[in-house]
């Protein structure tokens, strides 16, 4: 791999969390006052039904990518050509059961949804349905082409269609919305790029890796090893899948579309929030991995799992302090009158999540000595247990019921259980990990305090208000966190590439 694939692949990779999110907060007040509270929380829910038929991939997207790698560099390039024909037959199989399943879901969709939604929002439900199940079925035998080219690093291409198609898709939909579209063409149109993207992706492999497809010689034995190498994968994509999808699932089922909406909202700025942290573990995923293939001592891969958690708590800290004093308002403003739940949804997810996201790289030391058994059974099980606890919570308390369910579970799986595992099991210093933590935490909680009393005075329901509050305690904020709360290493990480930028315009 060349090292300007590495280089801009990564430098794409945080353009395009970046544009995500950006389209994300601009794009979504447009879509929620275009469509209204009902018709987003139809298409909403509509999704999340169908995300849990996107599981069928089984974590084979993985595996894919894993042996097309092994496979180029042991030089077996018919191997790795038989393989993709099992793969794409496997695939196939995979979209017509999926196709199967919907059409089963579509005909019972009065059966789940008939006590809380409208008899033209079921009319609306069942043909979004039928355009999703469609799309789907076509996406899983197509998607092999994006983990070939994954697996052959092409990094550049792929995401550079992905920025186009994230641009794209925003732009046709703006359009179709100020005409009158709704939530049905958001469907249709979110299909086509997806459709179109999965064709770039095949015309690329055939016509500029040159890759083929021999529907011959399959090692069917070879499929075992997959299976098990890809269990543990999808273990982790159902948990997904139960915490981040159900809770829409079961406001449609027992209170509505509004509910839905509302529940939404708070998802999508839960996946931004998580987003924040991955982009900055992703930098250090090569260094563990080698200081795991060398051995390296428990102390040293401990002290790696702090600084990189310190590293992430820098960002996580002020983000989630000024959601804490600003995101009400935000949220009203943003959002509009119908959202004001958002505002404790978020906390509800933010403040525990915080944790596993400044641990991330545990994951990543899991994966290296391949013992990622234990999360992925642990977690399966904790999505399970939130499931159960929304149902009820969401019956009497709506969408804060379903969000006090996931946070039970965030705290007692990938908190408690999870800092108990790493401690005991796996010898990261988690001790010395919160010592580390409760040190960078005194002036954020200091400042948190001051700035909510001092903020009671304050009226933050104009944008203008909102915005200055912001940039006069991120100026205080910034500077006394770089003073007080970060080391000289820190520092000096930040301060590097600053000092390079300078002089390279000086240049």
């Amino acid at each position: 791999m060349s090292s300007n694939q590495l280089k801009s692949g990564a430098l794409l990779s945080y353009v395009l969390i970046g544009l995500s999110n950006l389209v994300g907060i601009l794009y979504t007040p447009y879509l929620l006052r275009s469509l209204g509270q009902s018709e987003y929380g139809l298409y909403s829910l509509v999704a999340s039904v169908i995300a849990y038929l996107t599981i069928l991939d089984f974590g084979f997207g993985n595996a894919i990518v894993r042996y097309t790698s092994k496979f180029r560099a042991e030089g077996e390039t018919a191997k790795q050509y038989s393989m993709f024909g099992m793969f794409l037959i496997m695939y196939i199989i995979i979209g017509v059961i999926t196709f199967s399943l919907g059409l089963l879901l579509y005909s019972n969709v009065d059966y789940f949804f008939g006590a809380s939604l409208t008899n033209e929002e079921l009319g609306k439900a069942k043909i979004m349905i039928i355009i999703m199940i469609i799309n789907l079925a076509f996406t899983f035998p197509l998607s092999i082409f994006g983990s070939i080219i994954i697996a052959y690093e092409n990094f550049i291409f792929q995401k550079v269609i992905q920025i186009l198609r994230i641009f794209l898709n925003t732009i046709v939909m703006i359009v179709l919305l100020f005409y009158g579209y709704k939530a049905i063409t958001l469907v249709l149109v979110l299909t086509f790029f997806n459709l179109l993207t999965l064709l770039i992706n095949g015309w690329y492999c055939f016509y500029k890796i040159r890759i083929k497809i021999f529907f011959k010689n399959f090692e069917w034995m070879f499929l075992k090893e997959i299976g098990i190498y890809s269990f543990y994968i999808f273990l982790t994509i159902i948990m997904d899948r139960i915490y981040w999808s159900s809770g829409q699932f079961i406001l449609g089922v027992y209170i509505g579309t509004a509910a839905v909406a509302v529940f939404a909202i708070a998802i999508q700025l839960q996946a931004m929030y998580m987003s924040l942290s991955t982009a900055i573990s992703g930098v250090f995923l090569p260094r563990v991995t080698a200081m795991v293939t060398k051995k390296s001592s428990d102390a040293s891969i401990s002290n790696l799992f702090i600084k990189i958690g310190r590293l992430q708590f820098i960002v996580m800290a002020f983000i989630l302090s000024g959601f804490i004093l600003f995101g009400k308002q935000f949220i009203s403003l943003w959002a509009g009158v119908g959202y004001e739940e958002v505002y404790y949804i978020c906390l509800l997810f933010f403040i525990p999540l915080t944790v596993p996201l400044i641990q991330n790289l545990g994951i990543t030391i899991l994966e290296a000595r391949n013992q990622i058994k234990f999360r992925s059974i642990l977690y399966a099980m904790i999505a399970i247990t939130s499931l159960f606890i929304q149902i009820p919570l969401a019956k009497y308390y709506g969408p804060i019921g379903c969000a006090i369910g996931i946070a039970c579970s965030l705290i007692l799986g990938q908190i408690i259980i999870m800092n108990i595992y790493y401690h005991k099991r796996q010898k990261i210093n988690i001790i010395m990990f919160w010592k580390e933590i409760g040190k960078m935490s005194i002036l954020p909680s200091i400042l948190l305090i001051l700035s909510n009393n001092l903020l009671k005075e304050f009226n933050l329901n104009s944008l203008f208000n909102l915005t200055l509050s912001i940039i006069i305690y991120s100026i205080v904020y910034l500077p006394l966190f770089w003073c007080f709360s970060m080391n000289q290493s820190e520092r000096d990480l930040i301060k590097t590439p600053l000092k390079k930028l300078v002089n390279f315009q000086k240049k």
